[in-house]
């Protein structure tokens, strides 16, 4: 079935450079009907643990951790770590089943909010396979940020290199915020949005086309103190 997702592709106004990108992108609607596309998208209506490899940090070693659905209409999924500094969980979707290219369409989309804005470690996109994702990822393309500031940050990284735009939004406590990032070919360029704003072009200067990635999302206690990650849905679409 169609995404209702897909409609923040065409719902983004102006007459930049940018625009014509954005208007090529409802596309991807037709993912529902042909081959053109593949993806994935969740908003999280149920949680399956068993689709996802989870990789918990308990300094307290007592389980406090819990991952599951909230009451939200629409969906959406809770994580929350335990209360010790640095405790963390980290979920990725089994299988890397995503493959970027320059000369490929991309679109990625997300709405989360976290707990505790400031003391808190966060990152949900597109990665490799790593254990340590937050800390040490060395491939993908995602929304992050680190403990001890507000600031949301893009990073586009290849082999460890990255480029990376930072302080694109400041979060606050408990505050949705919608963030996405598209590839556009025609440009050779990598886009991104915050709630839906004009979409800000960044160089495709390492994009990961040498790895399979999949979906990461994942967040670190800055403080001993246990804290959430709420992640309404997740949408993630490439051309084949």
């Amino acid at each position: 079935m169609a995404n209702p997702h897909f409609q923040n592709l065409i719902h983004w106004a102006g007459n930049t450079v940018a625009t014509k990108a954005k208007k090529d992108l409802p596309m991807f609607q037709q993912y529902a009907s042909d081959q053109t596309f593949y993806g994935y998208s969740n908003d999280f209506f149920t949680y399956t643990a068993g689709d996802w490899t989870i990789t918990s940090t308990d300094g307290g070693s007592d389980s406090g951790e819990v991952i599951g659905t909230t009451s939200s209409a629409g969906g959406a999924l809770i994580i929350t770590t335990n209360d010790a500094d640095n405790d963390s969980e980290e979920l990725q979707l089994k299988g890397e089943a995503f493959k970027l290219s320059t000369s490929k369409k991309a679109y990625f989309s997300t709405r989360f909010k976290l707990s505790d804005a400031t003391q808190s470690d966060m990152l949900i996109g597109l990665t490799i396979t790593d254990t340590t994702a937050i800390d040490a990822v060395t491939d993908g393309v995602w929304f992050g940020k680190d403990d001890g500031d507000t600031n949301l940050d893009f990073v586009v990284e290849k082999d460890g290199t990255e480029t990376e735009s930072a302080a694109i939004a400041t979060l606050a406590d408990d505050t949705f915020v919608t963030a996405t990032w598209f590839i556009d070919p025609d440009r050779d360029a990598v886009y991104y949005s915050i709630n839906n704003a004009e979409p800000v072009k960044v160089v495709n200067t390492n994009l990961p086309d040498n790895e399979e990635l999949t979906v990461t999302i994942a967040i670190q206690a800055g403080a001993a103190a246990a804290k959430s990650l709420v992640v309404d849905y997740v949408t993630a679409i490439i051309e084949r």
